[in-house]
C-alpha cells in the first residue's frame, strides 16, 4: 500500500480514538453534574485504589490489604447500584470502540493487523468495487419475499417465493457457521439462475453480515477479478506495488465473492487463472462465493471440466428461478 495511503488510514484510526475518548469524558461530566452521589462515590472508589496500590508498594500486610480491596468492591456494588437506581446503563460511562477486538489501534496485542486494518486496506485498494455503497443498499433487513412470485413457475415443484425461503434458510445456517469458525459441510456456494432474480442482492447481504462479524471480504465482478490478475501477472505500464497486494489478497482474504462468472472474458489463460484461485482457495478452507446466470451444464460448455467438476464438488449449489424482479 502507498505509505501516504497507510498515514492516511492509521490517522483515522487515531482520530476514532479521540473522538470516542472525549464522548466518554462528555458521559462522566453528564453524570457528575446530574447525579452528585454518584460523582463522590466514584472520587471515593479513585482514592481507594490509590491507597491501595501505595499498600502493595509499601509491602503492607496481606490482611490490610485485603480489608481494603473489601471496602473497594463494596464501593463498587454500591455504585453499580445507584445506576440501576436511576436506570442508567451499566455501561454508560466505558469506552466505546468502533473495533473492541484492537480497541481501535488497527492492532492486536501479538503486533498483527487486526481484521478491521486489512478489511479498511482492502477495500481502499478495491475503492473500484464501489464496496460501501453496495453494502449501504442490501441488507438482509431490507430482504422482502413478497416481491418474489408464490405462484407456480414453470416446471418446478416449489414456487419462486418458496424456493428463496428454503435458500434463506440455508443461507442463515451458512452465515451462523461462517461467524463461528464452523465447517457446515460446503463453505462454498453456488448461485445460478438467469438475471434479475436477486443473487447479486443476496451476495451483497451476505457480504454485509460478515463484514460486521471483523472477517475480511472481497466482492468482485469475475470482469475486474480477471483484470487484477492481469495486471499483477504481465507488469502492465499502469503496475504498482498495490497490484501485488490486491492479488494476494484474492487468494487470502476470509471471503471472496465473484459476481457474474461468465461475463468476462473466457480464453485460456482466464480459465488457468480461475482455477488457480478456486483450487488454492479450497486447499486453504478460504470461503468463496459465486454468482453467476449459467447454468451448471453451460459452466461445462464454457470452462473446463476440471473447474466445473472442483465447482461442483466443494460448493453448495442453489438455483433462482422465477419472473424478473426488475419488471415487477
Amino acid at each position: 500500500m502507498d505509505p501516504s495511503k497507510e498515514r492516511e488510514i492509521l490517522l483515522d484510526y487515531q482520530y476514532t480514538r479521540d473522538k470516542n475518548l472525549a464522548l466518554q469524558e462528555k458521559r462522566i461530566k453528564e453524570i457528575n453534574e446530574k447525579y452528585t452521589d454518584i460523582a463522590s462515590l466514584s472520587n471515593d472508589i479513585r482514592m481507594m485504589g490509590l491507597n491501595i496500590s501505595k499498600m502493595l508498594f509499601n509491602s503492607c500486610s496481606d490482611e490490610d490489604i485485603e480489608t481494603m480491596r473489601y471496602e473497594l468492591n463494596s464501593m463498587i456494588k454500591k455504585k453499580s447500584d445507584l445506576f440501576e437506581y436511576y436506570g442508567i446503563p451499566s455501561d454508560y460511562l466505558d469506552l466505546k470502540y468502533r473495533c473492541p477486538i484492537c480497541k481501535d489501534t488497527g492492532f492486536l496485542e501479538s503486533g498483527d493487523q487486526c481484521k478491521c486494518l486489512k478489511q479498511k486496506i482492502l477495500q481502499d485498494s478495491y475503492r473500484m468495487s464501489n464496496l460501501d455503497k453496495i453494502l449501504d443498499d442490501s441488507n438482509f433487513d431490507k430482504f422482502n419475499f413478497s416481491v418474489f412470485s408464490d405462484q407456480e413457475f414453470e416446471n418446478y415443484e416449489l414456487s419462486p417465493r418458496e424456493n428463496m425461503k428454503n435458500i434463506m434458510s440455508d443461507i442463515d445456517e451458512y452465515l451462523y457457521y461462517f461467524k463461528e469458525n464452523k465447517t457446515c459441510g460446503k463453505d462454498n456456494l453456488l448461485f445460478t439462475g438467469t438475471p434479475g432474480l436477486g443473487k447479486t442482492y443476496l451476495c451483497s447481504c451476505i457480504a454485509r453480515e460478515i463484514l460486521k462479524e471483523g472477517h475480511t471480504v472481497i466482492y468482485q465482478t469475475a470482469f475486474n477479478l480477471m483484470d487484477i490478475i492481469e495486471k499483477y501477472r504481465f507488469k502492465r505500464a499502469d503496475y504498482s506495488r498495490s497490484d501485488q497486494e490486491n492479488y494476494n489478497n484474492v487468494y487470502e482474504t476470509d471471503l471472496l465473492i465473484i459476481d457474474d462468472l461468465g461475463t468476462e472474458m473466457v480464453n485460456s489463460f482466464t480459465i488457468s487463472e480461475l482455477f488457480n484461485i478456486l483450487n488454492s482457495r479450497i486447499n486453504s478452507k478460504k470461503k468463496t462465493i459465486i454468482s453467476t446466470n449459467l447454468d451448471v451444464g453451460m459452466l461445462y460448455q464454457v470452462y473446463t471440466d476440471r473447474i466445473t467438476s472442483r465447482i461442483i464438488g466443494n460448493f453448495k449449489i442453489f438455483e433462482f428461478y422465477g419472473p424478473d424482479l426488475r419488471l415487477t
